[in-house]
């Protein structure tokens, strides 16, 4: 194993943590295509073992990219863990689930999963505006949560019910996660914010999600790949420099909040969304 190959992917790892940081989506969505479109251009050496390696590496990569953002929220005491259960006890489960199939279909199905999935993302990106800050929600009678982060902010919102359409949602973007390596992130915060939550709570609320439900995932992918081709058959070659450059993405993303407006972001990676999609819709076709 050529440990010095993809030298390259620590400062493009820098980017993707930070486009990610700053837009608000999982940097696995960003990574999976890297690994599965743009290495074979680069030549054989380059091209990952199998769809299921560039999967697994994206979502281990992902959990080192958000652990840092989880770091910040675990400080400023802004993580509804109460709430974090209630999802993750759907999500996790689920998620093994979806990374067990995925070994089980066709890469054109898990190419295909991934080009809807992004070409949704990008039209609700498109359309969605940027959640504005708040602390707390008008009440419609129902129970009240409170939450004081480390600043003396206190948070009032009503407790979100997660009934059978939350409950299907998680499960589905959960599933896609495990098979996809995108979904719980971008359904999670959405979920949570349409309910009341303010937005501070459930982007906190929503790092620790992701990275308990990738964390099964991908492990999950990981175990499957060691049983069938031993521990060469994991990408350590490329997560050695992954790793080290989403953790320091993962601090400059913030640092650049306001330089770039998130509507701006928002659009770009929209854009950038719809070509990958496509472009993932024609290896698929292949």
């Amino acid at each position: 194993m050529d440990f010095t190959i993809y030298w390259f992917m620590f400062p493009v790892s820098i980017v993707v943590a930070t486009c990610a940081m700053l837009s608000g989506i999982g940097g696995a969505a960003l990574f999976t295509p890297i690994f599965i479109l743009i290495f074979p251009l680069l030549g054989p050496d380059y091209v990952l073992e199998s769809t299921i390696a560039a999967i697994g590496a994206a979502l281990f990569t992902q959990t080192f990219g958000f652990l840092s953002g989880f770091v910040g929220y675990y400080r400023r005491k802004l993580i509804d863990y109460a709430l974090a259960w209630r999802i993750l006890r759907i999500a996790v489960p689920v998620s093994v689930v979806g990374a067990l199939t995925a070994s089980l279909v066709h890469d054109s199905v898990l190419l295909s999963s991934y080009a809807v999935l992004v070409l949704v993302l990008a039209f609700v990106l498109w359309r969605n505006p940027v959640p504005r800050m708040q602390e707390s929600a008008k009440s419609d009678g129902t129970k009240r949560r409170e939450l004081t982060d480390s600043r003396g902010h206190t948070y009032t919102y009503d407790d979100p019910e997660l009934g059978p359409g939350s409950v299907s949602l998680t499960g589905i973007g959960a599933f896609l996660t495990g098979m996809v390596s995108v979904g719980i992130g971008e359904v999670t915060i959405s979920q949570l914010t349409r309910k009341g939550v303010p937005i501070a709570v459930a982007a906190a609320t929503s790092v620790l999600v992701v990275i308990l439900t990738v964390v099964f995932a991908s492990t999950t992918l990981f175990a499957q790949l060691i049983q069938a081709g031993g521990w060469t058959a994991v990408p350590w070659n490329l997560l050695c420099y992954d790793i080290p450059g989403v953790l320091i993405g993962g601090q400059i993303g913030p640092r650049l909040q306001g330089w770039v407006s998130q509507h701006t972001m928002r659009r770009s990676i929209s854009l950038l969304f719809v070509v990958l999609g496509t472009a993932m819709i024609a290896v698929a076709a292949q």
